[in-house]
């Protein structure tokens, strides 16, 4: 497992769900975690209960849609810890599930300013800030390579993170940058609520007790941070993976 402790960890999406769980996990290890969102009270929270546990945290608020906010909010990290070692872009939308044939044009471009370009501005403004190396983690999803009804624009903007990250490990992994991608599966949080709401294709008829636990995906993150993890940079690292779970420690 990497050391981790007084690595600066800055996380997107953090107010809940997989970020959250992320940032608890990390701030166990020792490491400075940086926890950002739109949702200011929420990640202050998540914060002050760190800090309250003997941990590092801040909270920044951030649109991640906004290319000046990303850079703002990478700029305050290292303002306030001095560097920036693991960027894990984790914010992300499915909102609203529908055909295309009926998809508001707005609704659609919107979650493509999250999902994919909130992980381009991410990457952009991170990189200045990590030419002694680093770590950036993206997740993903199999709906990168799985078509299903109702979530085209979902699925597009997780094909083309994959493409990203592979072209940045083309790109960076000589410069240090270790480049890597977390396929989590189904994760029991606050998206798969309104996937099974929607009541749209076959992901929103699974039982809640098909859904791993958000510290599965956290548990993930920390592993990916170390050397074991080295043989899949530029790649997908799929949580649905048995062996994947054997050495991340999660099962037997």
């Amino acid at each position: 497992m990497a050391d981790l402790k007084n690595k600066t960890v800055l996380i997107t999406g953090a107010s809940r769900g997989i970020g959250a769980a992320a940032a608890y996990e990390f701030a166990s290890l020792g490491a400075k975690v940086v926890l950002a969102a739109r949702s200011a009270d929420q990640i202050k929270s998540i914060a002050d209960n760190i800090a309250t546990k003997g941990g590092k945290a801040i909270a920044i608020t951030c649109d991640v849609s906004n290319a000046s906010d990303v850079a703002d909010m990478v700029t305050k990290t290292v303002e306030t810890f001095g560097t920036l070692d693991v960027l894990i872009n984790n914010a992300g939308i499915i909102d609203p599930i529908g055909k295309m044939n009926g998809m508001d044009v707005d609704a659609w471009g919107n979650l493509i300013d999250i999902n994919l370009k909130g992980v381009f501005y991410g990457i952009h403004a991170a990189l200045p800030h990590m030419k002694k190396g680093g770590t950036i983690i993206t997740i993903g999803s199999g709906a990168a390579t799985y078509p299903l009804e109702g979530w085209a624009h979902y699925c597009a903007s997780k094909a083309a993170v994959h493409q990203l990250n592979a072209c940045l490990d083309v790109e960076e992994r000589a410069n240090g940058i270790r480049a890597l991608v977390l396929s989590p599966g189904t994760v029991a949080t606050d998206m798969q609520v309104a996937i099974k709401d929607s009541g749209v294709n076959s992901v929103s008829a699974l039982d809640w007790s098909d859904h791993i636990p958000a510290d599965w995906p956290a548990k993930a993150m920390v592993w990916m941070c170390g050397a074991e993890a080295d043989p899949w940079l530029g790649q997908v690292i799929s949580l649905r993976d048995d062996n994947i779970r054997r050495n991340v420690g999660l099962i037997d």
